[in-house]
This record gives C-alpha cells, structure tokens and sequence, in this order.
C-alpha cells in the first residue's frame, strides 16, 4: 500500500471567482469571509433575499449552470444534498466543493461522470479527519479510530442539527465488515483533554473513504461535548421516531470541538477548536484556493492538502 506524500505548502492562491450556495449560513458565512479577505471575489447564493447577493433556487438546475459559468468555484454550504446541483454546476465549467459529511450522496458524487474538479471530505468531520488519519496512516499499520467530539451549544444552523437528530435510530453500513451498524451504538472509550469519554459509532462519511483510501478499518466515533446529551442521544435512537424531534430543542454545551485520531497502541493526531461552523468555513475556503488546479472528477481532502497545510492553531 501507497500512501500519498504530504503536499508541500503552496502559495497564495490567484484571485478566484466564487459561487457561494447557502453563503450567508452557519459555515457558509465564515467561508465568504475567509474567501474575501484573501482577495476573491465571492458572490453569495440563496433563496433568501435579504441576505443572498444572488437569488438562485437551487431546485433550478438550468438557472444553477447560468450561475455556475460565471465562476471558477462553486461552494456548497447550502445544506442541499442533490447530485444534479453538482452536475449543473460542473458541467457549466466550474470547480466544485462540498462541505456534506453525508456518505451516500459521497457515493453518489462519486458515480458521476463529472466535467471539472469536485472536492469532497471538506469541514473538520469529514475534512481534518481525513488529514489526520492519513498522516496516523504513515506512523501505523493498524486500524484507526476517529473521535469527533461538537460543542452541544453552538448553532449550527437547520441542516447540521437536523444530520444529528437524522441519525437516531438509522442505520449504516460498516465500511470494513459490510454489517450494518446502528448511529448511536458500539460505543468506545477515548481520553480526550476533557476527560475520558464514551463516545458512539455514527454515520461520518470519513470512515467509509478512508477504509477504502487506506486498506484498512477506520471507525468515527461521535458525541457531544455534553455528556448529558451524548448520553440522550444513545438512548433516544432506540425510541422510534425519535429522530423527527424538533431541531430547535436546546442542548446544554459549548462550542468547542475536539478531533482525535488513534489506533490500538496510541494516539496519532488531534486537533481542537472553538466552534465548529467557523472551522468548517476556514477548511471549506482551503478547499476552494485549492480544487481549481485539480484534475476532472472527485478529490478528497487529502489528496489536495495534507494536516501539515494546515495552521491548526487559527481554530482557537
């Protein structure tokens, strides 16, 4: 097995033209950010009116590509997963990014026959993750974990909390046996710098590409920084229809978030931050300087950048 060299520091990206779908959003928002204060041109997009500079339906594909051929990047922070709004955007010439950590509209990305570049893996889980499991990949031959640990108490905007309710009671495929596995079940035990804690399998797409990327089992492990409400999670995903509860039930936490990446033996890698929509959008915008250069097709984080690209300390 070969496993990619890590990419040597490159330097600030030429100025790009940026289509921001869901710009004005939780991670969103600080991508535009980021994106303008280096120098691009970002024009946001959304249904929204007061708050988009563009007015763009995204159930609209023709109007997607109109959009799309003006721009050398797409990013999408929307929150809409459709295979066909990369199509429309791709086809109209434009390099793609999405921050989705949903692994069946991956596959889906995957299957398509695309015209430009399309960056995926993009955020801190999946995204820094990956980064991070590649790098433990060149120390270890074993299997990894992957602890992913979100502040409970920040906002994150209607798509993110609904993906953490969605989970309850949902199922996925165990990337390395082919089982299916419960999200909020096979708990384990990681010492995280808050303490040790019991953490739950979930359905995190970096486990499924990594598997693949690395040959061997990597298994993400989720859970809130609040104990009580990791705790109700995996109680709540054996009650049915739990996971259609209201998204906006508030749960006690922070914002800070830690990642961490080990194996049998040790812990590898970690990273840590304070707020995670913000870490999402700082990743996201590396991911848009970066995906231009790349060839047609899907390109996961890691073979666009490696951990050490990244000045972990900007996530506070």
């Amino acid at each position: 097995m070969t496993l990619p060299v890590p990419h040597q520091p490159q330097p600030s990206s030429p100025a790009l033209t940026v289509l921001a779908l869901g710009g004005y959003g939780a991670a969103g928002s600080y991508a535009v950010e980021h994106l303008r204060s280096r120098g691009h041109t970002v024009t946001t997009a959304g249904r929204d009116a007061t708050r988009a500079d563009l007015v763009l339906d995204l159930g609209d594909l023709a109007a997607v590509a109109r959009a799309a051929a003006s721009a050398d990047v797409v990013l999408n922070t929307s929150g809409r997963e459709d295979p066909r709004v990369v199509t429309a955007a791709t086809g109209a010439g434009a390099a793609f990014v999405d921050i989705t950590a949903t692994a069946t509209y991956i596959a889906g990305i995957e299957a398509l026959d695309l015209a430009a570049p399309v960056a995926l893996s993009v955020g801190i889980a999946p995204g820094l993750t990956n980064l991070l499991a590649h790098a433990a990949a060149r120390q270890s031959t074993l299997p990894l974990d992957v602890a992913i640990v979100l502040g409970a108490g920040e906002q994150h905007g209607a798509a993110g909390a609904a993906w953490v309710y969605g989970m309850l009671g949902q199922s996925f495929v165990d990337p390395a046996t082919g089982s299916p596995v419960r999200s909020y079940t096979r708990p384990a035990t990681f010492d995280l710098p808050t303490g040790r804690r019991r953490l739950y399998r979930t359905d995190f797409s970096d486990q499924t590409t990594l598997t693949a990327e690395l040959d061997r089992p990597v298994r993400s492990y989720f859970g809130l920084d609040s104990r009580f409400a990791t705790t109700s999670l995996a109680a709540l995903t054996w009650v049915p229809g739990a996971r259609h509860l209201p998204t906006s039930i508030p749960m006690p936490g922070g914002e800070r978030w830690y990642l961490q990446v080990r194996d049998a033996e040790r812990v590898h890698g970690s990273a840590t931050g304070v707020g995670q929509s913000r870490a999402t959008g700082l990743m996201a915008a590396l991911a848009v300087e970066r995906v231009r250069a790349a060839g047609a097709g899907v390109h996961h984080l890691p073979s666009l950048m490696s951990v050490e690209d990244v000045d972990l300390t900007v996530f506070g």
